[in-house]
């Protein structure tokens, strides 16, 4: 294919309505979501009542509204949500729900989710693509909104972007411990009251046949949806590998969008067939007699900026190949690289302050006094988190007149069953690294290898000892 092909099949005109049903669905499980955090009070439990946050490298300077500006916020959202869902003010919202869901988002790491993630990449890409052209009360008050075709450009970013949460799932699951079978094994054997099929779970062939199924459907299943011939088994194969997720772990509303948002890969005027059968044919060309049908030229650096992207999106997931150690153990480069749901870490130890000039004895810290419970157990297990609650604990103690303060850890973590091991070097002064450098020298090496045969113990096994 030449580049002028390449851009008269961008500038193609498609049907609008599998857009149209993106943008439909997407809106109404973000304004499930915004529900949800309302309902079991998360607001408050993540972002009031914490006094500490972890941010991300580069936006340390995003944090929480103060008093009630959280719950306004959120609201703000639903609305947003709404308003998104039914095609009202589209490009104002989409604008807007994009710089507040992503700062959300980047406010602590603690509470980083791939699908959230995602979310903040689609709603950028709502932006953008013409989703409200029809099947929208923009379209319905604005006549020189309504047309029945968008560029194809539009409707292949979407899919390039869900392919790559797919594909690079896939590629993260070709590691040493998922090919072995775990973490699967000791999330299963947490799951044999699972209905119907539960007791197998406690077979040895069970946790590598859902390992390797499950990897082989995030590699295969793109190109099985777009070819027409398999697209129908492909998916029914994702939507019930989606409806066991959210049976076996607790998701949220991930299973539940990417069934829906799944549906992109269908033909684009698939929805609108499937209304045909509500409606006479008379009503249906009556209604496109109203419609605009332009045509899309692409310029040069349209193709130049969706190239950028592009790029940015293939090559950023695989930076933590350039950085010595074990990922998974590391985090070094774990987020933002789709790896979903590969390990089971735990963590125990605490850390311990002294003041090197006047102290004859370290002082344990209890992390209840400055961290929630979720924030405790993230941080244990990601060195990147050690590092900044460290430099937390040296600020609050120079406040209380520490002069030459030591901050270090002692963190012993399991990884997928593993012997426990000290994450970080428990001699190194924490409070003195004044920058995260990668790699990390005091993050000790993962020692112990995963072994056939090794006794892997699962989170009823830990809470009975």
């Amino acid at each position: 294919m030449t580049f002028n092909d390449f851009k008269n099949h961008l500038s193609t005109p498609v049907s609008v309505a599998s857009l149209a049903f993106f943008r439909i669905a997407f809106g109404a499980i973000m304004f499930w979501e915004v529900c949800r955090y309302f309902h079991y009070g998360w607001i408050r439990r993540y972002w009031i009542q914490p006094d500490f946050f972890f941010t991300f490298p580069g936006f340390e300077w995003v944090q929480p509204w103060g008093g009630n500006g959280m719950y306004l916020h959120f609201m703000f959202l639903g609305i947003l949500a709404l308003c998104i869902m039914l095609g009202f003010l589209y490009r104002i919202c989409t604008v807007l729900f994009f710089v507040g869901f992503t700062y959300v988002f980047l406010l602590d790491q603690s509470n980083y989710l791939n699908h959230f993630y995602l979310i903040s990449l689609l709603s950028f890409l709502l932006i953008f693509v013409p989703a409200h052209r029809n099947y929208s009360l923009d379209a319905a008050l604005v006549s020189k909104v309504i047309s029945d075709t968008i560029p194809a450009w539009s409707l292949r970013l979407v899919q390039f972007q869900i392919g790559v949460a797919y594909f690079y799932g896939g590629i993260a699951k070709i590691n040493h411990d998922w090919l072995r079978g775990e973490p699967m094994r000791m999330w299963l054997k947490d799951a044999v009251d699972f209905p119907l099929i539960g007791h197998f779970f406690a077979s040895n062939w069970v946790p590598y046949f859902f390992s390797y199924s499950g990897m082989l459907l995030d590699l295969l299943i793109v190109p099985a949806l777009l070819w027409k011939k398999t697209r129908t088994v492909a998916f029914i194969s994702i939507t019930l590998f989606h409806l066991m997720n959210a049976q076996l772990f607790q998701i949220g509303i991930f299973p539940w969008m990417m069934i829906a948002i799944t549906t992109i890969f269908f033909q684009p005027d698939w929805c609108k067939n499937l209304l045909t059968r509500f409606y006479t044919n008379k009503v249906v060309d009556t209604n496109r007699a109203h419609l605009n049908t332009p045509t899309f030229p692409v310029n040069n650096w349209t193709i130049y900026v969706l190239g950028i992207y592009v790029a940015w999106q293939v090559l950023f997931p695989l930076r933590h190949f350039l950085i010595p150690g074990a990922v998974h153990w590391t985090e070094e480069g774990h987020n933002f690289s789709w790896h979903m749901k590969l390990r089971n870490k735990g963590s125990k130890g605490a850390f311990y302050v002294k003041d090197m000039d006047t102290d004859k004895k370290e002082r344990k810290i209890k992390d209840k006094r400055y961290l929630s419970n979720r924030q405790r157990r993230k941080m244990r297990t990601r060195p990147r988190m050690v590092l900044q609650y460290a430099q937390y604990l040296k600020k609050i103690y120079q406040k209380k007149g520490y002069k030459n303060v030591r901050v270090r850890a002692e963190l012993n973590c399991s990884l997928n069953g593993r012997p426990r091991q000290l994450l970080v070097d428990p001699f190194t002064n924490l409070a003195a690294i004044e920058k995260y450098e990668m790699p990390a020298q005091w993050i000790n090496p993962l020692c112990y290898e995963l072994k056939d045969g090794q006794k892997n113990y699962s989170k009823k096994d830990a809470t009975k000892k």
